[in-house]
């Protein structure tokens, strides 16, 4: 262990060895920058582009212009109970150590690699819809290139993609607080250019009328293609709210970069709340717009939905162009700090021995950045992406609606993986009550009635997006679960299928699996690698070492009753 006593510590260094860690990482962010990195991440440029489709055909209009805000209260309460959670607890670990020091080894175990394969899940997802809007933004303006589109040109976009952001993010951690930055104001700005596009430039605008009640289904005849009765709302609809659910996700960098933030016990609460906040208010309007600026409703559904359809229809092809690269720009940017978050978790946790050769991925470069984890990260969302390659088409070889199914398969795997990965810290929160020791940003008692809602919006959002969504998608026996035709009449075929369950069920099967069978006898949660800082008293200590000797035994199930020495 470091010899803590040759030189003072700052106050984040002290509260960071209190938990037990050595600060190794630069402490170079700002407040600005850790909440320029989750606004990033939650990117109104990136998931309002690239999952307007799924709203659109599971619901309509209706499913955006009412199902946004809606669903956006619910992920803010998830926002304010993990803030007070950071506060608490600022660690590069974030999610998985509040968990460990909450609920044990066990359930950090489980957090830690729900919220990894989420994060993995994001910077698949991201990345591939930055290619996506790469390929559509050059096709506005050469014909040649959009008469020869291919899903193999997209992929390999895709991978140039994810090899940009990597050697970025390898290069420099000071530069990608700067670079993220940046982003929050090409965010801001580039959202409200295309706004103002999208008011003064279409010849006419859907009615309000339209905009607020329209519903669509384009699920290729799920609820029996119906717009109304109950399969309709309680079925079809909800699969629309992965437009939301997806793109204010990712907020959690807020508490990976905390050891990298100045003054984190305060600042990357208030990052991580305000991020969503700002990022719920903007991409509302920025959806109106698009829904606005619809000349023909039913060419939009006859063209799955895209708001490339929107665009193309409202706009001369040369300025839709210029709106899907400043989409474009933004899904760089959010793929960028997707990356850096994902590389910051995989590191704590390596660095706690959980990740298979966790040595190699908890290693720092000479700029004290986790490069061996940035090039892991790229490699896993190349090969979980892979599937993407396979067309889709829910509609006919005369007129065809080309649906990314695995795209969306893997955004859902992300909502799954990270709200997960939420919901237990947040339910042993809730659990330990009064005994949780609350950090200098915390919510009262607002804790007693958010938790809970924060809890079962979760695990209801978590079945609704493992379920078909499509009949061609649906097993024979599941058909009746949402009115879907006879498989007499629309056959199932795999390539249809959202496998989003596959790789979620399959990997909480493993994981337990490999929980009982190895991990439990090795993995005792977040490891100390320093000393207690100097000024921390005998009774401190007894206290502290109480606490660590609990959650490395899995025996800790309450929060510590004093925790927060530096508050």
């Amino acid at each position: 262990m470091a010899d803590t006593t040759k030189q003072p510590l700052s106050a984040d260094e002290q509260r960071l060895a209190e938990l037990g860690y050595k600060q190794e990482l630069r402490r170079n962010w700002s407040g600005f920058s850790n909440f320029a990195i989750s606004f990033s991440i939650i990117s109104i440029l990136a998931g309002c582009f690239t999952t307007f489709g799924q709203a659109w055909n599971n619901g309509g209009p209706i499913a955006i212009s009412l199902g946004w805000p809606l669903i956006s209260i619910f992920i803010l309460i998830i926002g304010f109970t993990m803030s007070e959670l950071v506060s608490a607890y600022p660690t590069s670990g974030g999610i998985y150590w509040w968990s460990s020091a909450l609920g044990g080894a066990k359930a950090g175990y489980y957090t830690g690699w729900l919220n990894l394969i989420g994060l993995w899940a994001v910077i698949a997802s991201v990345s591939y819809g930055c290619a996506t809007f790469l390929d559509l933004s050059i096709s506005a303006f050469s014909e040649e290139w959009a008469a020869s589109y291919s899903l193999q040109r997209v992929f390999v976009i895709f991978i140039l993609v994810l090899a940009a952001v990597s050697i970025l993010n390898i290069f420099s951690g000071a530069l990608m607080a700067l670079l993220n930055n940046v982003s929050v104001w090409w965010h801001v700005i580039g959202a409200a250019v295309i706004v103002l596009i999208l008011i003064f430039l279409p010849p006419t605008h859907m009615s309000v009328s339209d905009v607020f009640t329209m519903t669509v289904n384009n699920s290729g005849g799920l609820a029996g293609g119906e717009t109304s009765g109950l399969l309709f709302w309680f079925y079809v609809l909800p699969l629309g709210f992965l437009l939301t659910q997806y793109t204010i996700t990712g907020f959690d960098a807020s508490a990976h970069l905390s050891e990298e933030t100045q003054g984190a016990a305060d600042s990357a609460a208030k990052g991580m709340w305000r991020s969503i906040f700002y990022s719920a208010i903007g991409g509302w309007i920025l959806l109106l717009a698009f829904l606005f600026a619809v000349q023909d409703a039913e060419a939009v559904t006859a063209g799955g939905g895209g708001v490339a359809v929107i665009f193309f229809q409202a706009l001369d092809a040369k300025v839709a162009g210029a709106v899907l690269l400043i989409s474009t720009i933004g899904q760089f940017f959010c793929a960028m700090a997707c990356m850096t978050s994902c590389s910051r978790m995989m590191f704590a946790f390596s660095r706690d021995g959980a990740v298979p050769g966790a040595r190699l991925w908890a290693k720092l470069s000479k700029s004290q950045v986790p490069a061996n984890a940035v090039i892991a990260t790229a490699i896993i969302a190349v090969l979980i992406t892979l599937p993407a390659l396979v067309e889709v088409n829910i509609g006919t070889e005369e007129a065809p609606i080309i649906v990314p199914t695995a795209f969306y398969a893997v955004v859902s795997v992300a909502v799954i993986g990270l709200y997960l990965a939420f919901a237990i810290p947040i339910y042993l929160r809730w659990k330990a009550g009064d005994k949780f020791k609350q950090g200098p940003w915390n919510l009262g008692n607002k804790w007693k009635w958010m938790a809970p809602i924060a809890v079962i919006e979760i695990i209801i959002i978590s079945i609704y997006f493992i379920l078909p969504t499509t009949p061609m998608g649906t097993p024979p026996f599941l058909r009746w679960l949402n009115g879907s035709p006879p498989a007499s009449e629309v056959p199932f075929e795999w390539k249809f299928v959202n496998y989003a369950p596959i790789l979620t069920i399959g990997a909480l099967i493993i994981l337990w699996i490999a929980w009982h069978v190895s991990a439990k006898k090795w993995f005792t949660g977040p490891k100390r690698t320093i000393d207690l800082p100097p000024g921390v008293s005998s009774a401190d200590e007894i206290e502290l070492e109480h606490h660590h000797q609990g959650y490395l035994t899995g025996e800790h199930d309450a929060a510590p009753e004093s925790d927060d020495k530096s508050s």
